[in-house]
């Protein structure tokens, strides 16, 4: 194809704005907040921004660069460089389809959500009455509504990976739905992918800070930002806490995939990508502190919702049993009083002792949660104390689908440029999305939030971390640094420096394999997988079946297996050709 034929975006702007909202995503609200609540509040950041500029701003700089230089999507740009490395490019394209394939799932249920709060009273506020009419509902009564509404009304989760049934009907359309939308956004390729990330790549924004000025206003919201910046550093001396720290990188700016390549690969060849690879990285980074003082007021809201509740059973409790006048006892001298009485009624204290709850601020702050479980139970949790709780959802998961269907373009455009670029088959867009609607409906029967959590644990990480340890060695050691540096001067008009030099060729290649290692080390030392399930009224780990471990297996090794598989396959096809050759030398020369 002729470079000047090749599409291209409409100006620099629309360019960033799709990295933006490719990598500004879902794990910038669920992900990074929780590894900040388990490693120490603000000093997590410490690892987290020295790992950022060891390996995520280098990484992102490499892969764009390769896209605008090439100009093709990622088997093309890496087939390319050599004929060898075009199992790379394929393994981002399968690891692609998985992700498209579950993260649509996360759209469908925040349309989901976002319907239901159309109410006078929120779904998930409280728990529906059974069908005799003489009360709440058993499995809600022993949970909570927000779980019973996630789990039960959303889901309609069975108990285990292996149970049966059919599509959740609700759950399909809204899936539809959101495969639909994809649709639309994507179908005249940059053309449409560039008016739409103007909206969202920015729309979040204005949802973030709108929390933000409420959530510092709720009651307690100060008891969760104070934690978020209050750094535990002895958490530093911990392996775990700068392994978390790399990897929340290197999958918040999406590398690996493809995409980064295919956005590239429509830029005007002498764009100036390494500015932009700068202001993207600190943008993405930046969302992410910015969302978890967001994350931390709303967590600090409900703490403190929840300790106070705590302290009034209490206080009630103890008002009952030693029969107190109602204002003896106020929520400040709880702890007080209940020293005093069982210094002073031993006996009877005993008898109630096990009724008594241990109420505790810090521990709530302390409960970590991340995923799904953050953005549909903890968040709705919240929300539904809130005033005018209705808007306050509204708003929330207008911004979650934003974010998803952000991430979505840039996932679905890392698929569709290789098929474009080889001209495989006649309107990619809309065959990827049908295909992903079809097998993603599993995702919608009782088991399929099971099979969700499979894809999102072991259908990237091990690939991803695989993909980009080769992208980086295969740039600096088989194409060379020296020709990739004049290929930037090319485009740029100067060379990289020192710094994009030492981390591409020594720096990022050692973490990157260290954190390979670190991630087979633990898959291994981890014994048998093991995912949630939900039982009723609780959430207990189980081991996955076999059919499940040998799936886990399949995929891991399937994207990855793109590489040697498809360099073999050269090799074998060159070795075929040369032998062709030398036998119609031999003939010639027989016939001369």
């Amino acid at each position: 194809m002729e470079k000047d034929a090749r599409p291209s975006w409409d100006n620099p702007m629309q360019f960033v704005l799709a990295c933006v909202s490719y990598a500004v995503g879902l794990g910038n609200v669920w992900r990074f907040p929780y590894l900040c609540q388990m490693h120490g509040g603000g000093g997590f950041l410490i690892p987290y921004l020295i790992m950022l500029f060891l390996e995520g701003v280098p990484l992102f700089y490499l892969e764009l660069a390769i896209g605008q230089k090439m100009r093709l999507g990622s088997i093309g740009a890496w087939t390319a460089i050599s004929p060898y490395l075009g199992g790379v490019g394929l393994a981002s394209v399968v690891t692609s389809l998985y992700l498209c394939l579950y993260y649509n799932i996360i759209n469908a249920w925040s349309f989901w959500y976002l319907f239901h709060s159309f109410q006078s009273v929120l779904p998930w506020a409280e728990c529906p009455v059974n069908s005799n009419r003489t009360g709440p509902i058993e499995e809600c009564e022993r949970a909570t509504p927000t779980q019973y509404f996630f789990y039960r009304e959303t889901l309609d989760i069975s108990s285990s990976i292996e149970g049966n049934g059919g599509v959740h009907t609700g759950q399909a359309l809204c899936l539809m739905l959101a495969w639909v939308i994809t649709y639309l956004f994507i179908v005249r390729g940059v053309k449409s992918t560039g008016k739409v990330v103007y909206f969202t790549a920015t729309f979040p924004y204005l949802v973030l800070f709108i929390y933000l000025i409420r959530g510092v206003t709720l009651h307690g919201a100060m008891n969760g930002v104070k934690y978020m910046f209050t750094p535990k550093m002895e958490q530093l001396a911990d392996p775990t806490t700068w392994i978390n720290a790399a990897t929340q990188i290197f999958f918040s700016l999406g590398l690996g995939f493809g995409s980064l390549i295919a956005f590239a690969s429509y830029n005007q060849y002498n764009n100036n990508f390494e500015h932009q690879a700068i202001v993207v990285s600190l943008i993405n980074s930046g969302t992410s502190i910015f969302a978890s003082i967001v994350t931390f007021a709303i967590y600090g809201f409900k703490a403190t919702i929840n300790y106070e509740n705590c302290l009034e059973r209490t206080r009630i409790l103890l008002l009952n049993t030693f029969n107190l006048a109602e204002d003896t006892i106020t929520m400040d001298t709880v702890f007080e009083w209940t020293e005093k009485l069982n210094a002073t009624y031993p006996q009877q204290f005993a008898e109630i002792a096990n009724k008594l709850e241990t109420c505790d601020l810090e521990s709530e702050l302390d409960t970590a949660v991340e995923g799904t479980g953050l953005a549909f139970i903890v968040y709705s949790e919240a929300i539904k104390y809130m005033p005018v709780s209705q808007l306050w959802s509204v708003l929330y998961f207008v911004m979650l689908l934003l974010l998803g269907m952000g991430s979505m373009l840039g996932n679905v455009t890392a698929i569709i440029t290789p098929l474009r670029d080889f001209k495989i088959c006649v309107l990619p867009a809309g065959l990827v999305c049908l295909f992903c609607l079809l097998l993603g409906l599993g995702f919608t029967t009782p088991s399929g939030n099971y099979w969700f959590t499979m894809f999102n644990d072991y259908g990237a990480t091990f690939s991803l971390l695989f993909i980009v340890l080769i992208e980086v060695i295969a740039v600096s050691y088989i194409y060379g640094i020296r020709r990739f540096e004049k290929d930037i001067e090319d485009m740029l008009g100067h060379r990289p420096n020192w710094y994009w030099k030492i981390m591409w060729g020594f720096t990022s290649p050692i973490l990157l394999i260290g954190l390979f290692i670190i991630y087979i080390a633990k898959y291994i030392q981890g014994g048998t997988p093991t995912y949630q399930a939900w039982n009723k009224e609780l959430v207990m780990v189980t081991e996955y079946p076999v059919f499940g471990q040998v799936f886990i297996g399949l995929l891991l090794v399937s994207s990855v297996s793109c590489v040697p598989l498809t360099a073999l396959y050269v090799f074998c096809r060159k070795r075929k050709r040369g032998n062709h050759h030398k036998w119609e030398r031999s003939v010639n020369t027989v016939s001369t």
